[in-house]
């Protein structure tokens, strides 16, 4: 059939590329992503359990340094128990827990120095190694009182914090862990039409593999046989299982339900789909963004700040005569309350959780930046087919002459139509199974060069087509199918006639229809006071007609794929922070001039390289949620940023001592707590986010 018969829509059916990288890791093997810390440290070689082990022995090894310290025995009023050598018993458990407890924070500060960016661990390593060599001299003959109490208190507080950070930490990088376990290790491979199993890693592509029901399915691929539900939550976030039937393809990972399939391999281990998330999960979470070098910075001047205050109330407790001890507290305080440890923590964790929440959610980030610059998107950018609409004509409407029923219009237009593969005989198919019709049997099948199709359904000769077949045959339109093809046509849809008898009996018309996920879209962006516009090229009646459907104000129609970029650049000059919808491949221009590309995945596809955020399903009500989770995440920053910096700003003075003339002196066991109470505050606001339904 030509283009007279169906509408030739510029931007149906379209190809969705994916380009996996070169990661030749395995997917099980995948490795995790920690998250980043200031000034260049990273925890990703420590685990929870490492930080959990040193903090308990510290803790156990604490305990009698408190019992033997002359300043809590003094405090408390008690004397404890002497030995040959209990004298001995601080400073040797002190020493044991400066190299056993704290070596963790010595080892991050030379990787700081040794990148010149001095951060947290640097300012730990000073706190704990002054506290040590000061005591170590007390002990020496030094005139002053030892610190060794405090030095081990420091250390466990600061062994506690980090454990509870690592553990927040992981826990929000666990997706990968939890993708990962989906994959299976072993296929039921057919051999001479008998299942064997073998390892996931050895088939090839082009293998056939059984899928047993209640199996994780091993490898991408296309069902070859058999009928069964298939759940692909992990993949698409839609909880709903989905047919999966001859034709179909499948996803590595993915569970199957109550059927047997017999599917044909197609992508294995690190070139499934699923591989492709975890990278870019993986490559979101490692990202930097915007705040998160504004708090790197902050953190590096922070230390810079530290140590001058540090410096500073040395001097000026040293000209006020002091006593040493007093002096060494106090700067021991300083450098310990000034550790940037929240700073370090406030933007890593959110980037962890965001990511992973917004896997979860269907949206995959591939650029950090992108997911930060949505939360000021007050434009997004539609491309109508397969965005808007659901990239398939489908029967809107059917108009037939006195005598002849709807039902029975459909049944000889589509079983004439049964074997052309053109999108309009398709759906012609699709409505009469919808509607439970079964079609008879058609013969002498004969394709109509540029005016429809010819065949013979049951005795009867029908002719399917476009206005060329009529014109060919020389026939009008009865009036009883004038006005409802006329009123199809100002709407936009394509007009298909059904001829038999001699004379055209109905009048049947097809649209790309809009999804019903659009409309919730668009009300949505809306509501959160962001105006929404549809670009397409398909003309100016259909692009109408979808618009006043979804309550579009602003529409774009006629605009061929290599304009795209100018329209979003329109926008841009009218100073809207614009974001463009498309499918990556025709939009591909257009994705990378908006402020932040929003490409449609389709299931599988992942990795479209023109966009910073790839939505897994074709789904528009993901660009809502993907703006409601940059606004929340973007709040997570400015809130953990704030506190951590206020904090900071507030606790150096009291450490330094300005209030000591008014009677109050900040212990610097007090200032280790406070500080390692900060950074767990940060931590427990960072996991609210886990809070977040879109």
């Amino acid at each position: 059939m030509d283009g007279q018969h169906h509408s030739d829509h510029q931007n149906a059916d379209h190809a969705h590329h994916t380009r996996h990288g070169h990661n030749q890791s395995t997917l099980a093997g995948a490795p995790g992503s920690h998250a980043r810390h200031s000034g260049g440290s990273d925890h990703s070689s420590h685990s929870p359990q490492a930080f959990k082990n040193r903090f308990w022995i510290s803790l156990l090894l604490t305990v009698p340094i408190l019992v033997y310290s002359h300043h809590i025995q003094a405090w408390f009023g008690f004397s404890p128990p002497h030995f040959t050598g209990s004298e001995y018993m601080p400073p040797l458990l002190g020493l044991v827990i400066y190299l056993y407890g704290g070596v963790v924070f010595l080892r991050g500060s030379l990787q700081e120095l040794r990148s010149q960016r001095p951060g947290m661990m640097t300012l730990i390593s000073l706190a704990i190694t002054v506290a040590f060599g000061y005591s170590a001299l007390v002990t020496a003959g030094f005139p002053g009182e030892d610190l060794y109490w405090e030095l081990a208190t420091l250390v466990v507080i600061m062994l506690l914090g980090h454990w509870l950070e690592m553990g927040a930490v992981q826990s929000a990088s666990g997706a990968l862990a939890e993708m990962a376990r989906l994959m299976p290790d072993t296929a039921w491979r057919i051999e001479n039409d008998e299942p064997r199993e073998v390892a996931v890693s050895v088939l090839s592509r082009g293998e056939l593999i059984l899928i047993r029901p209640g199996a994780r399915i091993p490898v991408d691929g296309s069902v070859i046989e058999g009928e069964s539900h298939v759940n692909e939550s992990m993949i698409t976030g839609e909880s709903i299982p989905v047919v999966k039937k001859p034709g179909d393809r499948v996803i590595a990972g993915s569970l199957n339900d109550d059927g047997s399939l017999r599917v044909t391999v197609e992508k294995t281990g690190s070139e499934t789909a699923l591989a492709g998330i975890m990278r870019l999960v993986e490559q979101a979470q490692s990202s930097r963004s915007r705040a998160q070098i504004l708090a790197d910075r902050a953190a590096f001047w922070l230390v810079m700040v530290a140590v001058g205050s540090a410096l500073l109330t040395a001097l000026a407790w040293g000209l006020s005569d002091a006593s040493p001890t007093f002096i060494m507290e106090r700067v021991v305080t300083v450098l310990v309350a000034a550790c940037p440890h929240a700073l370090g923590l406030a933007i890593p964790l959110v980037v962890a959780i965001s990511t992973s929440l917004s896997a979860r959610n269907g949206l995959l980030i591939k650029d950090r930046l992108a997911f930060e610059q949505a939360r000021q998107i007050d434009y997004v950018v539609f491309d109508k087919t397969g965005t808007l609409t659901q990239g398939e004509h489908e029967l809107v409407s059917i108009y037939t002459t006195e005598g002849l029923e709807e039902e029975r219009a459909l049944v000889l237009a589509a079983a004439a139509e049964a074997d052309s593969e053109h999108m309009i005989s398709r759906g012609m198919v699709r409505a009469a199974r919808r509607r439970g019709i079964a079609l008879p049997p058609a013969s002498s099948f004969e394709y109509l060069a540029g005016r429809g199709v010819r065949a013979v359904v049951e005795n009867q000769e029908i002719r399917v087509g476009g206005p060329n077949l009529l014109s060919h045959l020389g026939l009008t339109l009865p009036p009883t199918l004038v006005s409802g093809a006329a009123d199809a046509g100002s709407r936009g849809e394509t007009v298909v006639y059904l001829v038999f008898d001699g004379s055209v009996q109905a009048v049947l018309t097809f649209a790309d229809v809009v999804r019903e996920e659009s409309r919730e879209a668009v009300n949505t962006l809306k509501e959160q006071g962001v105006k929404v516009a549809m670009l397409t090229g398909d003309s100016e009646a259909v692009a109408r007609n979808v618009a006043r459907d979804l309550k579009i104000d602003r529409f774009f129609a006629g605009v061929l794929p290599e304009n795209k970029a100018s329209k979003i650049e329109e926008l841009k000059r009218e100073g809207h922070r614009v974001a463009m919808v498309g499918d990556g491949v025709n939009d591909a221009p257009a994705l990378v001039t908006a402020d932040v590309g929003i490409a449609i995945g389709a299931g599988t596809d992942v990795a479209v390289e023109s966009a910073g955020i790839v939505l897994v399903q074709s789904d528009p009500r993901g660009v809502a949620r993907l703006i409601n989770l940059s606004r929340a995440a973007y709040r997570k920053m400015v809130q953990n940023l704030a506190w951590a910096t206020g904090y900071n700003l507030l606790v150096i003075p009291l450490a330094a001592g300005v209030l000591a003339p008014v009677g109050f002196v900040l212990p610097m066991a007090a200032g280790a707590i406070v500080m390692s109470a900060s950074t767990i505050i940060v931590a427990l606001n960072a996991q609210l986010l886990h809070r977040f339904r879109g």
